[in-house]
């Protein structure tokens, strides 16, 4: 039977509707105030001041196909907030997207007492998050779950030395140190103790790992490169730099144990620590080197509004509107987000 032309653009349009859900997606997560926004804005060549991101907002990046006019379309997604708005983490990540999304764990080198918080924090969010859309896919896809860890596998090396010492993360997993012209003003033994830290993560993770700084136009472009390599398929760099006195560069599956060293533990006390896991062993020679400081925002799961030797009538009052207000503008801030995106969706079906 003969398809007519509004035949012809209909499936054209489911076409190009299966194509747009299928596109590459981004989630930049992490310390408030640590860069995520300025990455964003650095990738898609944006000369414009960064403003605070409250909840959960969505863009896209386009790149031509080579002679076509059709480009490919990368989504963005970023959580602001630190690790309160973890919760929000359901949004980006669920059944549709977890095959073909990106984890970009944003963190402020220029707070090494904040760092492990928050790395430990959202790298939990995330991976709960993802066990829980396996959970959800298994009655349609009962190998969903066997699917991702060839998948991690892959991305590592299936026979890599440290095969039995590593987890890879189920879903690509890239860990960005930013401010790195802070960073490397710190004195030799921090920065060191700093970067084996995170390239152990990294590397039992099954992550990649990289420096950045609006400042240095070099990490800059690496950034800007690796995430281009995980939203259009571009070819990723394979440049290992793992020196302490320069900006790491760690692509996953290149660092081993052997290179990365013994955590920064005393010889003596290692065998005295009381860790059923190298994650733990590593945790506490980091914490006990920086031990962590919970912001305000960080630690609002203890708000002493709440405490009732603090109550006053007026001011409770006063903080309860506020309180309201900030949560409508979440959720505004969650819906435009999905709008957003909608909108990319119905525009793409013409």
């Amino acid at each position: 039977m003969d398809q007519n032309l509004w035949d012809i653009a209909v499936q054209q349009s489911k076409e190009n509707q299966d194509e747009a859900d299928e596109n590459s997606a981004v989630f930049l997560l992490g310390s408030k105030n640590s860069g995520k926004t300025s990455v964003i804005l650095r990738f898609l060549d944006r000369d414009e001041a960064p403003k605070p991101t409250v909840a959960l907002e969505y863009t896209y990046g386009r790149r031509a196909k080579g002679h076509n006019v059709i480009k490919d379309v990368g989504h963005i997604w970023e959580l602001g907030g630190g690790t309160w708005l973890s919760k929000l983490v359901d949004i980006p990540v669920n059944p549709d997207t977890i095959m073909h999304t990106t984890i970009f764990l944003v963190l402020d080198l220029s707070l090494p007492k904040e760092l492990w918080f928050t790395l430990e924090t959202l790298l939990q969010a995330v991976k709960s998050r993802v066990e829980s859309v396996i959970a959800e896919m298994k009655a349609a896809d009962a190998d969903i779950k066997r699917k991702l860890q060839k998948a991690a596998w892959q991305r590592v090396g299936e026979d890599h030395p440290d095969k039995n010492m590593m987890d890879p993360f189920l879903i690509p997993l890239v860990i960005v140190g930013t401010k790195y012209d802070i960073f490397q003003e710190f004195d030799s033994e921090k920065r060191k103790v700093i970067c084996k830290t995170l390239r152990f993560v990294a590397h039992i993770s099954g992550a990649s790992l990289q420096f950045f700084s609006t400042k240095q136009e070099q990490l800059v472009a690496r950034v800007r490169a690796l995430m281009s390599h995980h939203l259009f398929g571009t070819t990723a760099s394979k440049t290992l730099q793992t020196d302490h006195n320069k900006p790491l560069l760690v692509p996953a599956g290149l660092d081993s144990i052997q290179q990365i060293g013994s955590p920064p533990l005393a010889d003596k006390d290692i065998g005295r620590v009381q860790a059923k896991t190298p994650f733990e062993l590593w945790k506490i020679a980091y914490t006990g080197y920086f031990p962590q400081e919970l912001t305000n925002t960080q630690a609002i799961a203890d708000d002493p509004s709440k405490d009732i030797q603090y109550k006053e009538h007026a001011i409770d009052v006063l903080r309860a509107q506020k309180d309201e207000e900030l949560e409508r503008y979440k959720k505004l801030a969650e819906r435009r987000a999905m709008e957003a995106l909608n909108a990319y969706r119905s525009s793409s079906a013409y």
